[in-house]
């Protein structure tokens, strides 16, 4: 084990936090060359003018596992006022804890915290505000207030080591996850923890600790107390993650997928049809993932969120409303379209807090899912659907659709001939350069007199 800096000893035996232990660099995969440019430039921006810098949370265990982080994270004893000094190029967001952006070229963001002792999630009420001097911590208080042990470990660039409080190399080492300190406890002062163990496990196929993941299932109805937005942008975050169906299986599991989409409840109850049901949401989500990794691997835009809560929905639509067995057109169609909009406005709509235009989406997605199918035979779809602005997206949900119930996988070239009606740009009309001078509104020899008044 390696010694550890002076600006380490200070908290290494904080009251409740326990002692660090510190990994030396030739004990750990992580170099400075590993890390993002701008974020390296930060922490030994930090260095220099006296203060700790260090890569914390995901980004530590992305490389140390090997990946590309999505974000570079900072943690600091700097304060907020002393960054903004510090990094001209900067602002500050946040009411409660305040979080130092700083800003890059290319729109590239990188944030910039300072050590904390309490979560936001672990303030007794939601209008809670504390003194500033009373939300900065130490190392081992922030370690101790973040979710998972795997993303509590701090990477300091000048000795090229991990400091780690809560055992979280070793859950690495093992593929564990687990959460920090009492999982009950943690769970009832932030639910959406649980959505983020399993999102990790599913993500890097790890497996949950037994604790962890009994308190995950005990406690899975508790996620309804959450914001309904919250709620939203945590499931968007699974679905476009890649790991969408791993995600799906833990999710039913441990009950966490009935709390978040509760109106499946009556069809996984029933015995008669539950297996099928859950068959078809496996196809969807296997679905989204192999088309979510296919457009990235390709570079081309992933289909909107609306898109894959339609095909979520696909199940209940037609356990509902008999959508894609029946037959309808005209006003029949039209009716049925109604009735799925109030259902959507009863249930997703306000569990998700989704917008009216983003609801209204899906029910055009599922209604004309329904059109497309009962006129394959003859392969000549309505010619009414086909002068839609809407027809393209139509296409691909219906090729969407053949992928999950006939196997038949959405095509490359299905999603590039979207995309390019996507990106379609107007022929840009070059401007009309005028012969005549122009006369003030208020001439008197302009047509109309002056200001528009007869003369």
């Amino acid at each position: 084990m390696g010694t550890p800096s002076k600006k380490h000893t200070f908290n290494r035996q904080f009251p409740g936090t326990g002692e660090a232990t510190i990994i030396p660099g030739d004990k750990h995969p992580i170099t400075p060359e590993m890390i993002d440019r701008d974020a390296l430039f930060i922490l030994k921006k930090l260095n220099s003018a006296g203060f700790a810098g260090y890569l914390v949370g995901g980004g530590v265990r992305d490389l140390y596992l090997g990946k590309k982080p999505k974000d570079f994270d900072i943690s600091t004893d700097a304060r907020p006022g002393q960054l903004r000094k510090l990094f001209p190029n900067s602002s500050t967001i946040g009411r409660r804890f305040r979080l130092v952006q700083v800003f890059f070229r290319g729109g590239k963001i990188i944030e910039v915290s300072t050590l904390r002792s309490l979560s936001e999630h672990d303030l007794d009420g939601p209008e809670q505000v504390l003194a500033p001097n009373n939300t900065f911590g130490t190392l081992g208080e922030d370690a101790q207030r973040r979710d998972l042990t795997i993303n509590s470990l701090f990477y300091e660039i000048e000795h090229n080591t991990i400091i780690d409080y809560v055992n979280g190399v070793n859950d690495l080492r093992n593929s564990i996850v687990r959460m920090v300190g009492i999982p009950e406890k943690r769970i009832i002062r932030d639910p959406v923890r649980t959505m983020r163990a399993i999102r990790h496990s599913a993500r890097n196929g790890f497996t949950i600790e037994k604790e962890t993941w009994k308190a995950i299932c005990s406690s899975s109805d508790k996620l309804a107390l959450c914001p309904p937005s919250r709620l939203r942008d945590e499931i968007l975050k699974d679905i476009y993650s890649g790991a969408a169906c791993p995600w799906y299986e833990l999710a039913v599991e441990s009950g966490v997928f009935l709390t978040l989409f509760p109106f499946y409840r009556p069809l996984f109850n029933d015995r008669t049809n539950a297996k099928q049901v859950k068959k078809q949401l496996f196809r969807i989500f296997e679905a989204i993932d192999r088309t979510n990794n296919l457009a990235t691997e390709n570079s081309i835009h992933r289909q909107p969120d609306f898109f894959f809560f339609s095909l979520i929905l696909i199940p209940w639509a037609e356990s509902q409303f008999q959508l894609f067995s029946t037959f309808r057109k005209g006003s029949q169609l039209f009716q049925v379209s109604k009735k799925i909009r109030a259902e959507l406005d009863r249930t997703i709509g306000i569990d998700l807090n989704l917008r009216r235009s983003l609801r209204q989406e899906i029910v055009n997605l599922l209604t004309n899912l329904s059109s497309l199918i009962h006129h394959r035979k003859n392969d000549n779809w309505p010619n009414w659907l086909k002068k839609k602005s809407y027809f393209q997206r139509c296409a691909l949900f219906y090729h969407f659709y053949l992928e999950i119930t006939e196997n038949r996988p959405v095509q490359l070239h299905q999603l590039q001939f979207h995309e390019t009606n996507l990106r379609r740009k107007k022929t840009v009309q070059p401007k009309q350069i005028r012969t005549t001078k122009i006369k003030p509104a208020f001439s008197p020899h302009t047509r109309g007199g002056i200001f528009g008044f007869k003369k």
